[in-house]
């Protein structure tokens, strides 16, 4: 699977936030607290801006994309999309400086005004990549999980099940000796998502933590995090509900790549900005963590999955080539993915993963069994509306016919309101309509009755 194989077309990429302050989720539900990001995180986003940049946008490595303008942002060959929910303005945060990255700032973002004036733009001609903000309440995409509540029933049949209680009754002792560290939070399997964030935040933030911490506690803790948000966010069955984080984000996955692979299409360039939650799920749906267990779990910050669509040398259909780079110290490296060990075609993945695809709003409503949150409650309420103004069709002389008799009954009103108020009166004589004017119109009308004479 060399690069020089075939030729790029484009790409679809996932992107985690970077760096951040202090977090909390609920071990069920995963409401979300609010955080910011650090600058360390928004260096963290910069540097694999600039990554991609010598990836996919230099003319002299073997994945250029010769098609995505690299100096000046072309709105119709990119799209990017960034989470704005559950961990604030972080996600978003990151995708800003991911693209500062991407597209630095050049002097050819400039413009001529009227009397010979050149501006370039501010920093340099730093230039804005339009950003598509993902808010849960508006788009399920890419946070399937919210306010799923069959989500939150497998989430607390998981914490029941006797492998939860099996793994917390080996780590115990170890579990035990994490609460002076701990600060008051709760040590249980069940919290360790958020114990595991709480150690590693302050970790990277506070020396006196990371010294007092003993050494391979914070290994440990993450690879019982591991477990715990394996068990929550992926499921058996690829329609399982733990999958619910890949099947909503999977539409946008499928229809770039659809679009990537039609040379006649300019988009060839599409970013995801997102938490670690949908990595675990679409890891565990195309067999990414199956055939490649060491990325099984939560990826690191600043983590970054792409696929590469490509043209086989050879003139065969487009293909998929997956690959990943967990987190800024590590590379982007090519893993075997949909139980395959070469590159996937395109219409395949397509065709394996659509039915798993949860494409709108009405069906992540039913499979979360949800009827008030994120617009199902609007959707409840209009479908009997929807069946009430159904009609059977008519034919076009039925059509024109009833067209008439509303025409006619919507005149019939008009006069008969205009005769009550006083502004129509009827001459039984001459039986015709006279208008009721005031004095001027009377004036006007009088000499020009004169003129016709």
């Amino acid at each position: 699977m060399a690069d020089q194989d075939s030729k790029i077309l484009g790409v679809v990429l996932l992107v985690r936030h970077g760096d951040r302050q202090g977090f909390y989720q609920d071990p069920t539900s995963y409401t979300a607290s609010n955080t910011a990001i650090t600058p360390l995180g928004n260096s963290q986003l910069f540097e694999l801006g600039q990554d991609l940049r010598s990836i996919y946008f230099d003319s002299s490595s073997p994945s250029f994309i010769s098609t995505v303008n690299s100096t000046l942002v072309q709105d119709a060959q990119v799209h990017i999309r960034a989470d704005g929910g559950g961990e604030g303005g972080v996600i978003f945060d990151s995708a800003v400086s991911l693209l500062q990255g991407l597209w630095p700032p050049t002097l050819n973002y400039s413009t001529t005004l009227a009397n010979g004036t050149v501006v370039v733009g501010p920093m340099g001609g730093y230039q804005t990549v339009p950003i598509e903000s993902v808010e849960p309440d508006n788009d399920v995409s890419l946070e399937g999980w919210d306010d799923c509540n069959t989500f939150v029933n497998a989430n607390n049949a998981f914490y029941e099940s006797s492998l939860f209680n099996q793994t917390a009754a080996v780590h115990a002792n170890f579990l035990n000796s994490l609460s002076p560290y701990l600060d008051g939070r709760p040590v249980t399997l069940k919290n360790m998502w958020n114990i595991y964030d709480y150690m590693n935040v302050n970790s990277i933030h506070n020396a006196t933590f990371a010294k007092s911490l003993p050494a391979g506690y914070l290994e440990q803790a993450r690879d019982l995090a591991n477990f715990h948000e394996g068990g929550v966010f992926s499921s058996p069955e690829l329609n399982g509900i733990g999958n619910i984080g890949g099947q909503t984000i999977l539409p946008s996955i499928l229809t770039s790549l659809s679009s990537i692979s039609n040379t006649s299409n300019p988009l060839k360039f599409v970013v995801s900005a997102i938490s670690y939650k949908p990595f675990i799920s679409l890891f565990n749906m195309t067999s990414v963590s199956e055939m490649n267990p060491q990325l099984f779990g939560i990826v690191n910050y600043a983590a970054a999955v792409a696929f590469e669509v490509r043209q086989p040398n050879g003139g065969s259909d487009a293909v998929i080539r997956f690959k990943f780079k967990n987190g800024t110290n590590d590379n982007f490296n090519t893993y075997n993915f949909m139980n395959s060990t070469t590159d996937f075609p395109v219409q395949t993945i397509l065709t394996a993963l659509k039915p798993y695809a949860v494409n709108d709003l009405p069906t992540w409503c039913k499979v979360c069994n949800n009827q008030q949150d994120r617009g199902c409650a609007d959707l409840s309420v209009s479908a009997p509306s929807v069946s009430l103004v159904h009609h059977d069709r008519v034919s076009p002389v039925g059509a024109g016919f009833i067209g008439a008799c509303v025409t006619l009954a919507l005149m019939t009103g008009i006069f008969a309101l205009l005769f009550f108020l006083g502004f129509l009166s009827f001459n039984r004589k001459r039986a015709s309509m006279t208008v009721i004017l005031n004095d001027s119109d009377s004036e006007r009308n009088d000499m020009a009755e004169k003129g016709r004479q």
